[in-house]
């Protein structure tokens, strides 16, 4: 590959690339910044966050550098993200490695140059921090962030709580999202469901609505965590929140990821049957310089397994070590109750927590906790979609109805 400097062609570093960024055809790559983060939310899967496991300029680099000459990463895009913990933590070390990514980017005259985002997910506290700010105005273009907030005061509150005092975070992060929404209007939220919160699920998701938050990402948890009748509830609550979308017209221009027409069909086993997951595509990377399939895999991500490391800054990814993530697919991990279920797709799992809840040490078997709570939410998706189109269906006919009246003239005796 011909190198260039700065200099060279200077004009070339504002150029608009056709296809700039393909959808759906990026390789992932995160950077773990820190295992720290300002709250202890019940439901968090890093069960080994901490203070002292900080990512060093020195990994970072070499990591970069490892990242950018492998010429086997042919996605003509790329997604850097960086996660804790909070991220937001280590805005220094994140805003360094950010300008030399683009700055070798664009030096190796790189395929991803123009061609990449740089994605958070943050909890919101220091969103509003200058050091922040003066980041996300310097990348803006080429960034995305997620605040989470989990919907109304009282359900954020159960779950989302400072470590140590077990103060809620809701009006810290609350008085962030005007600034969020100003800056990124299209973005969503991510919110997480578990069962304590169940009783919360339909106001917390009108309540984000009503905050201007057009695009909300909701998903259970994938541990086992449920109890006997949750999945009772948890429809109930669903149904509750298609009369309410329906009957307010949030649909026009709002979206839950609860309901979709995609989820609650059979699957084809040889036509459709992709890995739910992208481990093993992703790569992450941590302060020791580690890489693992995807964070899920990092010790601090599992409660009962060891790690599984893929390789290293120094030596590179073990392609045997890597290789069974790359032969995943569904029916190779799932039992035969998943594979002909009536109401498959859409069912979704984390291949961090099959691995973590399996009986060996094996990622071929697939944790089927959520499975009530996926049958609940397709017997509510389907009571929404049939409710909206009836709904559309005799809005169309009354306004054909109406246009028919306006063009019926009336008889001259």
């Amino acid at each position: 590959m011909e190198h260039r400097t700065a200099m060279d062609n200077s004009s070339d570093i504002i150029k608009i690339r056709k296809n700039a960024w393909q959808e759906g055809m990026a390789k992932n790559i995160t950077f773990i910044v820190t295992k720290d983060c300002q709250l202890a939310c019940k439901y968090c899967y890093l069960v080994g966050k901490n203070t002292k496991e900080r990512m060093s300029w020195e990994v970072a680099k070499q990591a970069i550098d490892y990242i950018l000459a492998q010429e086997n990463f042919r996605q003509p895009s790329v997604v850097f993200d960086f996660i804790g913990g909070e991220p937001f933590l280590e805005i220094d070390l994140i805003n360094k490695i950010c300008d030399y990514i683009k700055t070798e980017m664009f030096r190796l005259d790189h395929h991803w140059f123009n061609s990449y985002r740089f994605s958070f997910s943050t909890n919101g506290i220091n969103y509003h921090e200058q050091k922040v700010q003066e980041f996300i105005e310097k990348n803006k273009s080429h960034l995305s962030i997620g605040i989470t907030i989990d919907g109304t005061e009282m359900k954020h509150n159960l779950n989302r709580v400072y470590k140590g005092s077990g103060k809620g975070s809701y009006q810290d992060v609350l008085r962030n999202i005007p600034l969020w929404l100003s800056q990124f209007k299209d973005s969503g939220t991510k919110v997480t469901i578990s069962s304590a919160d169940l009783p919360y699920v339909k106001e917390s998701v009108l309540h984000l609505y009503s905050l201007g938050i057009r695009d909300v990402n909701i998903n259970c948890v994938f541990e086992d965590v449920w109890h006997e009748g949750d999945d009772l509830l948890f429809e109930n609550q669903l149904l509750q929140l298609a009369d309410a979308i329906i009957d307010g017209e949030w649909y026009q221009g709002y979206s839950c990821s609860f309901f979709s027409e995609m989820i609650g069909k059979p699957l084809d086993r040889v036509m459709q049957n992709q890995n739910w997951c992208g481990a093993g595509m992703m790569l992450a990377v941590d302060a020791a310089g580690n890489f693992y399939p995807c964070t899920r895999f990092a010790g601090y991500s599992l409660r009962s397994k060891h790690p599984i490391i893929i390789g290293n800054i120094y030596d590179g990814i073990d392609k045997n070590k890597l290789r069974p993530f790359l032969t995943l697919d569904r029916t190779t991990q799932s039992p035969q109750e998943c594979i002909e279920c009536e109401v498959a797709s859409g069912c979704a799992w984390c291949q961090g927590e099959n691995y973590d809840a399996a009986v060996t040490n094996t990622i071929y078997q697939r944790s089927t906790a959520i499975c009530k709570m996926h049958k609940a939410r397709v017997r509510a998706n389907n009571y929404y979609w049939n409710k909206l189109y009836r709904k559309l269906e005799l809005e169309g006919l009354r306004e054909e109805y109406e246009r028919n009246k306006k063009d019926v003239k009336p008889e001259i005796c």
